[in-house]
């Protein structure tokens, strides 16, 4: 029971920031980082939205979180082979902060759940949790609907590729990704089936801001 209303709290102290999420101060010129984004454009598309399942859409997503990613790749927080030579290969901080101000200022292109049969579980996961688990609300943090929360660093998640999610949980229960504040993202992914998270990314995939 402790840890369930600890879970709770969570909850309410996640969804009760969202009311300053719009505060966020833009840090970077999106102008420049559309100049800046050349190299990116082959996989994440000219305006974010990439079209290859197994590659991030960017459109739209938190300038703070976009920031915080591609400095946790320029300095080792968080590996993968292709990204982590590309961050390191930016200039400077600077460009970062343009580079993340221009898709955060991108207009992010809706998904739509594929396998639909499994949506109904998302969503339950994904509004309420897996009680029996100990596995919190995702909504408690990336929102109602899954526009995320800019000033904790939370994602957006709402209508980003269902593959891409699904990998990423799966490297969180791993413990490969391990950049989450406070564990909160291996912690749960840690308790959730595999089939657990294809129901939650098919239903986020679907979701509109």
């Amino acid at each position: 029971m402790k840890k369930l209303a600890m879970l709770a709290l969570t909850a309410t102290i996640g969804l009760t920031s969202f009311a300053n999420a719009s505060e966020t101060k833009k840090i970077g010129d999106a102008e420049k980082g559309k100049a800046l984004s050349t190299s990116c454009a082959a996989c994440h598309g000219a305006d974010g939205n990439s079209t290859n399942p197994e590659w991030p859409k960017l459109a739209g997503q938190g300038e703070s979180y976009l920031v915080k990613q591609l400095m946790n790749y320029r300095n080792d927080k968080r590996k993968n082979a292709v990204m982590s030579s590309m961050a390191k290969a930016i200039e400077s901080d600077q460009d970062v902060l343009d580079i993340a101000a221009f898709y955060a200022s991108s207009k992010a292109k809706p998904g739509t759940a594929k396998n639909k049969e499994i949506v109904a579980e998302g969503e339950s996961i994904y509004r309420g949790g897996i009680v029996e688990a100990g596995v919190a609300a995702c909504s408690a943090c990336h929102g109602p609907t899954g526009s995320g929360n800019p000033t904790a660093k939370f994602p957006k998640v709402s209508g980003q590729h269902a593959k891409y999610s699904v990998a990423q949980l799966q490297l969180f229960k791993s413990g490969e990704r391990n950049n989450d504040t406070g564990k909160m993202m291996r912690n749960m992914s840690k308790k959730m089936s595999t089939a657990q998270m294809e129901a939650v990314s098919e239903y986020m995939t679907g979701l509109r801001d």
